[in-house]
């Protein structure tokens, strides 16, 4: 006991020196030691109240919103686990063992997996909605989007395990001293699998969605006047699912936002501070913040339904078939 207090904690950008006299800027610490801590419990809460909105209420149970519910469950693991560590895992000295370093970084892996995914699954739900609408109710139906998920998640668990399988079969292996929390992952293939593809998908879906959209919305207005009802029901559908695809891109523009400058560092060339890094990855986790404001905007149902959860109303009989909508 008494050797491993003794120990010099090593830290590689300290020159081996003691991990203990790092010293931060005040601005880094007030991002690692007040920011983060507030968006971790606000990011959770807001989240939580998504997971239970869509779960609760029968009438939120379609597809889209099904789709929806697995983004929010993402950023509420984000919130509750990721964010938690990522405050030690910035702290000189990692002192939780290296098999919960190689954890924090499966489920960091995992979590982030899940977000793109997501993000690709909810372009693919309005690029057919908007640019094949008569097939989108045989295609996206509920079991469909189930399973889709539940394949998703899997897949995002089963690559992190891949990326990190030597580090999961021996833990600590690329450390060189204690005190460290250190992986190895192929960076460049990690970053074209898990954001370049994704990204790249996602940005051709939507530029295709606002294409057909522009185009149906110049239709609808120089037909509007003269449409039977059958003509307006179908109008209205339209009006709906571009309104649909209006706010999931406001959901996917703020996730480029919040993602591009973290990967576009990672990508750089250049030496980057540990400030910058700090401030970047501080950017991806305020987008798991951001998305259920980004609801409490463009969906007056999270506003009706995150009111009642907050007043109780849930717990009374048969509240799941109340009106949100």
């Amino acid at each position: 006991m008494e050797k491993l207090e003794e120990a010099e904690f090593c830290f590689p950008q300290l020159l081996n020196s003691s991990c203990k006299k790092l010293t931060r800027p005040y601005s880094e610490a007030l991002i690692i030691y007040v920011l983060m801590p507030s968006l971790s419990l606000i990011t959770v809460n807001l989240n939580l109240l998504v997971i239970i909105s869509i779960s609760h209420f029968r009438q939120l149970h379609t597809p889209t919103n099904l789709l929806l519910l697995s983004l929010p469950v993402s950023d509420f693991l984000m919130g509750l686990v990721v964010m938690p560590f990522q405050i030690l895992l910035t702290e000189p000295c990692w002192l939780l063992g290296d098999l919960m370093c190689v954890l924090y970084n499966l489920c960091l892996s995992t979590v982030n997996c899940a977000s793109v995914t997501n993000m690709v699954l909810i372009s693919v739900d309005r690029y057919v909605a908007i640019c094949n609408p008569l097939r989108y109710s045989a295609i996206f139906t509920e079991r469909a989007v189930q399973l889709c998920v539940l394949l998703s998640w899997l897949c995002c668990f089963f690559y992190s395990v891949l990326i990190l399988y030597n580090s999961l079969n021996q833990p600590g292996r690329f450390t060189s001293c204690y005190g460290e929390c250190v992986i190895n992952i192929n960076g460049a293939v990690d970053i074209v699998i898990s954001f370049i593809l994704p990204i790249s998908a996602i940005i051709i879906l939507y530029v295709r969605v606002f294409v057909v959209a522009v185009s149906q919305a110049r239709s609808m207005r120089s037909h509007l006047a003269a449409v039977k009802l059958q003509r307006s029901l179908t109008v209205t559908v339209q009006r709906s699912e571009l309104k649909a695809a209006r706010t999931l891109g406001v959901v996917v523009a703020v996730f480029l936002l919040c993602y591009c400058p973290a990967y576009s560092v990672s990508l750089s060339v250049l030496s980057v501070g540990s400030s910058v890094n700090v401030l970047m990855y501080f950017l991806v986790l305020l987008n798991s913040c951001l998305n259920p404001l980004i609801y409490a905007l463009f969906y007056p149902w999270f506003r009706k339904s995150a009111k009642l959860i907050v007043l109780l109303e849930i717990l009374r009989p048969q509240s799941c078939q109340t009106n949100v909508m």
